[in-house]
């Protein structure tokens, strides 16, 4: 089978997160409740939901090398570049990735 037509399955992280919300975090449910009612989370809203759960430290420490990011992802990055007009090291800074990865990403999609 083809890799283009498999089906990938994601973790459930509106319950995942739902339950951690609901178990240690309980005075942050209504702040992520914006979030998790969504149809579907995107990447970008799983960042933003492990910012305001745990903060920006804990996230960006361990976990930067072992992100993935979808098409769709990428693009409203490289759309949020264009739309503010950021340098490639501003938007690295901003999401906290690697200036190469948004070179890459920029010649590679050319959004």
């Amino acid at each position: 089978m083809d890799r283009e037509k498999q089906k990938i399955s994601h973790p459930y992280y509106k319950k995942i997160y739902f339950d951690i919300l609901t178990k240690k975090y309980p005075d942050k449910l209504n702040e992520c409740n914006k979030i998790l009612s969504k149809e579907e989370l995107s990447v970008l809203d799983i960042i933003q939901l492990n910012q305001k759960i745990f903060g920006n430290d804990e996230i960006f420490s361990e976990n930067q090398r072992l992100r993935s990011y979808d098409y769709e992802s990428i693009v409203k990055i490289l759309n949020y570049q264009k739309k503010n007009k950021l340098s490639n090291t501003q938007l690295s800074i901003h999401f906290k990735m690697s200036r190469n990865t948004i070179a890459k990403w920029k010649s590679k999609f050319k959004v």
